[in-house]
């Protein structure tokens, strides 16, 4: 809650501005050729900065504001009933997130490591929406997008260690890098509750993965994927 008080207190005057702002937009871009959804949040905004594991919103607060991560990395999570943490998703560099259905949270958000993220009201977004077609279908395709991710997590978590670990390898070179060796802003232990294992199964997995000459371990951050072929048949 106080991440939130200290968004209304010290941003007011830039949400303020967004419909000022949205004729610019419209203005530089054209009717047929309009910036992009991040592009708008970017405008339209308000640049926040949070130290590493700082709460950027918490669960069942209410969900006024939509975030777009500028720099470094975002995990969502919820505390179980038994003590046991589950993140729920990561979202880095160029990622919209706490878009909700309903007009709360249902997961906490915090940031990874010392992260930036661009600010927009909800109802400012959503009323730009209705204006504008384009920013329309670009929400409609991220929320779209999130069901997707939320499905694809159902599946993963009645896979093998294995299967789990090779998914996230996958989805994280695919999302974070060109090319095959990935930076994880995340610990093992964030890796552990998001793939619903223990961190010990996740050390052990990538273990036997650098063993099998699938993946290098150079350092507990990086993954260097040597054959993307096995990876792949695992998460098939």
């Amino acid at each position: 809650m106080l991440t939130q008080t200290a968004i209304r207190s010290n941003s007011n005057h830039q949400f303020a501005s967004a419909r000022a702002a949205t004729p610019v937009l419209h203005r530089m871009t054209g009717d047929s050729e309009r910036g992009s959804l991040g592009e708008t949040m970017q405008l339209m905004g308000a640049t926040m900065s949070y130290p590493r594991n700082t709460e950027i919103f918490g669960e069942n607060e209410p969900a006024d504001y939509v975030y777009k991560v500028v720099s470094g990395a975002v995990r969502t999570y919820k505390i179980l009933t038994d003590g046991r943490r589950q993140v729920g998703s990561f979202y880095l560099p160029g990622d919209i997130f706490g878009l909700q259905f309903a007009d709360e949270h249902v997961f906490s958000a915090e940031a990874i490591t010392d992260t930036k993220v661009v600010v927009i009201k909800r109802s400012a977004l959503t009323s730009l929406a209705g204006r504008d077609a384009s920013v329309s279908k670009e929400l409609l395709n991220l929320t779209s997008r999130e069901l997707q991710r939320m499905q694809d997590r159902v599946l993963l978590l009645v896979k093998s260690a294995q299967e789990r670990v090779a998914s996230f390898l996958l989805e994280m070179a695919e999302r974070a890098c060109a090319n095959n060796i990935v930076e994880l802003p995340m610990s093992r232990q964030d890796i552990a509750d998001y793939l619903g294992l223990t961190i010990e199964t996740v050390s052990r997995t990538l273990t036997c993965r650098e063993t099998s000459c699938t993946i290098e371990v150079p350092s507990s951050r990086r993954i260097v994927l040597r054959n993307r072929t096995a990876l792949n048949r695992l998460n098939a």
